[in-house]
């Protein structure tokens, strides 16, 4: 009988193939860890600290180096809620008027042209108007009617008393002169809502003659800011355009479009700030009057007008303006001058602050509101450090490009 033996090395040949891929495996985590930089072992130095723990920079000037920045003290800076609008200058609506005149007729005489100020009274046209004519031949003929009834009640009442005439006839004078009193006087009204004076009407009854003139004066003082009046045009009540328009140009309109974004915080009342190409350097105030209802659906703003006193009348319409509206009261906050900013790469900021004003610590800071060469501080430094007001760039250079020997 044949008999088979069992190798006895064929199950520790297994086991050292099961431990060579241990060790291979263990080799290759090896080689991965210190490819990738990190340590390999536990027995390893740990890594460096995150930057938020790490300590922060410092550059130690020389005392020539001192003279390339500015040191102060850190302060407050008050900073105004502003909202910034571009618009333009227009005449107060509300204080121009167009003149038409009150009755049709044709233009006889121009007493002012485009650009004249006017009083208030003041003829501006005058024109031939039918309904004066009108309105003249009735006083006219009332006048006469009235003397001749008046006339006629004197001699009844005299009748009457040495019984020359009947009662009824006395009565019937008296009716008739007090119906020619009473036109007489509703002519002399009709003639003065024409703009005649009383003068001008006793000198119509006088002379028994028509005066065509219509006069047209200026409602209020002011300006004359548009012209249309030709003569011989024919003019009639509401008939656009008016012959004349006068402005009050001690007021003018800002009128400002708005972003839709900030559209929300306006309010009417608020203080405007407007400043204009065509006087650099100055500023005119005003307040906000009117908001608009609805938006521009095109561009998405909002029109908001502005009152601006203008009393020795600078500002022209249609003169373009850049607004400032302040929308909330102004706040006190930390600031540092903008020269004591350096602004890197990633978007943060970092300022330099100084025990010794020799040794200068980086401190990263987060900037808001930029006003007048001042940056709002919201984080990073506190009133009373002190800090590098000019020059921040400087000493970043040299922390980040020393200088050679």
């Amino acid at each position: 009988m044949k008999m088979i033996m069992k190798n006895p090395f064929q199950p520790r040949r297994k086991a050292t193939s099961v431990i060579g891929a241990v060790a291979a495996v263990a080799f290759t985590t090896a080689l991965v860890l210190s490819a990738s930089g990190q340590p390999s072992g536990t027995n390893a130095p740990p890594g460096p600290l995150p930057a938020s723990n790490a300590a922060p920079a410092t550059v130690t000037l020389a005392s020539n180096q001192l003279n390339a920045i500015q040191i102060g003290t850190v302060g407050a800076y008050t900073f105004p809620i502003e909202k910034q609008a571009v618009g333009f200058i227009d005449y107060d609506e509300d204080l121009s008027v167009q003149v038409f005149s009150s009755y049709q007729g044709k233009i006889i005489t121009n007493f002012f042209n485009l650009g004249d100020d006017v009083k208030k009274g003041q003829t501006l046209y005058t024109i031939d108007s039918p309904d004066l004519v009108n309105a003249e031949s009735t006083l006219i003929a009332s006048v006469a009617a009235n003397v001749l009834y008046s006339n006629e009640l004197v001699r009844a009442t005299a009748l009457y008393k040495t019984n020359g005439v009947a009662q009824r006839e006395l009565e019937q004078a008296t009716s008739d002169a007090n119906t020619a009193e009473g036109a007489y006087k509703a002519a002399r009204d009709a003639v003065r809502v024409f703009g005649k004076t009383e003068e001008e009407i006793a000198q119509i009854e006088a002379s028994r003659k028509i005066d065509p003139m219509l006069v047209v004066p200026s409602p209020v003082s002011g300006r004359i800011t548009a012209r249309f009046a030709q003569p011989g045009l024919l003019v009639q009540p509401g008939s656009v355009p008016a012959p004349y328009t006068v402005s009050d140009l001690t007021t003018k309109w800002m009128v400002a479009n708005v972003a839709e974004s900030d559209s929300m915080a306006l309010r009417v009342g608020q203080p405007v700030k407007a400043k204009l190409l065509a006087w650099p350097g100055r500023v005119f105030e005003g307040k906000v009057s009117q908001l608009g209802t609805t938006l521009d659906p095109n561009v998405h703003r909002v029109v908001v007008r502005c009152d601006i006193a203008d009393t020795n009348n600078e500002l022209r319409p249609n003169m373009l303006a850049n607004f400032t509206i302040e929308v909330q009261d102004p706040i006190v906050s930390v600031a540092i001058p903008t020269p004591g900013v350096d602004r890197n790469s990633d978007g943060t900021y970092e300022a330099w602050v100084t025990v010794d004003r020799h040794v200068f610590a980086q401190r990263r800071v987060k900037i808001g509101m930029e006003r007048d060469g001042y940056y709002q501080v919201l984080d990073g430094l506190h009133v009373g450090e002190t800090a590098v007001t000019q020059g921040a760039v400087f000493i970043s250079n040299i922390l980040y490009a020393p200088p050679s020997d």
